[in-house]
């Protein structure tokens, strides 16, 4: 290093003269290609593969079959073979007059489960993230998690044999005690209730599981504070784990709301007789009955009726995300 000397007042001092620093030279662009990426990591491509196919055979392939519905379709002459007939079997069912029925039977019975089904999750949750005895409410868990894996036919059987007329346990102790048998099965008044409550027993503890899931990430310091204040433990729950599970909740309500001409097929059909036929009937259970249950299958009409059902369901869909964002700034999107 260089020195330079300065002279200040008959003195003379010694400075270090400034050193300049040589900006480092750009390094050259070494981007790797997309393909070089994707062989570096070919385990996790060829992982992945397996379920894009899987989709594309069976979610978007099967949306060819949709032109069906725009023509009148025989499988003797094939989908693009069969005359080109528009919007015919739309109007057909708009103008059924059945029309009104399905829609109400269907609207009524989501309704009922939404307003009974929605919250029972949710008080579970709550009730079992307050437990002090861990053994207690784990035990609890376990006994309603295990009703989630029985198929719907086994749950109908269930309800078949407990609720029979003759031979039922229920009307077994309604005779011991003075009271008349009733045939819940057979009368139209009993169905929805019998769907909805056996759809509680079967699968709100199972949904119970992403709301506890939310709850094990609330923050311990929020109830010792809570505590501290002289806070009750319903005014914890209800200022503390409630706000932290409501846009789970949101988003569990807006995907309930979308799927409400979307009741589940196979219990309603299992626990659908002639008696209660009138209220049973629902969107599903029709399109079955007309496309693959009647002596000569109305294919058009029944895949004019599924692409109804899925174009409302979107709508609604849409239209409960808007409303859950205008209110509780929380949704899909």
């Amino acid at each position: 290093m260089m020195k330079t000397t300065i002279q200040v007042a008959g003195e003379s001092a010694t400075t270090p003269a400034p050193v300049i620093v040589k900006a480092p030279e750009p390094r050259a662009n070494k981007s790797v290609s997309l393909g070089r990426r994707m062989l570096r990591a070919w385990q996790l491509y060829a992982m992945l593969l397996i379920p894009l196919v899987w989709v594309a055979i069976f979610c978007y392939w099967p949306l060819y079959g949709i032109q069906i519905a725009f023509r009148d379709y025989t499988p003797a002459h094939g989908i693009t073979g069969s005359d080109w007939v528009g919007l015919k079997y739309f109007v057909r069912f708009l103008s059924s007059y059945q029309f009104f029925e399905l829609i109400k039977n269907t609207v009524v019975l989501h309704m009922y489960e939404l307003l009974v089904a929605f919250p029972a999750p949710i008080l579970l949750a709550l009730a079992l993230n307050t437990l002090r005895q861990k053994v207690f409410s784990r035990i609890v868990q376990l006994v309603a998690y295990a009703p989630n894996f029985l198929s719907a036919v086994v749950v109908v059987g269930i309800m078949t044999m407990m609720l029979s007329p003759s031979t039922g346990v229920v009307n077994q102790f309604f005779s011991a005690v003075g009271l008349p048998r009733i045939d819940f099965m057979g009368q139209s008044e009993w169905f929805q209730s019998l769907y909805v409550f056996s759809g509680v027993w079967q699968s709100a503890g199972f949904a119970a599981i992403i709301y506890l899931a939310a709850l094990a990430g609330v923050p311990p310091e929020l109830h010792e504070a809570a505590k501290m204040d002289g806070a009750s433990q319903l005014r914890r729950v209800w200022h503390i784990d409630l706000p932290s599970i409501m846009p789970i909740a949101v988003i569990m309500l807006i995907l309930n709301i979308g799927s409400i001409l979307n009741v589940g097929f196979e219990k309603v059909l299992l626990m659908q007789n002639p008696l209660n036929l009138d209220i049973s009937q629902v969107i599903n259970t029709y399109v079955y009955q007309v496309g693959l249950n009647s002596a000569v299958p109305q294919y058009s009409y029944a895949t004019a009726i599924g692409i109804f059902q899925s174009v409302v369901g979107v709508i609604l869909l849409l239209l409960a995300n808007w409303m859950a964002r205008r209110i509780t700034k929380s949704g899909l999107l």
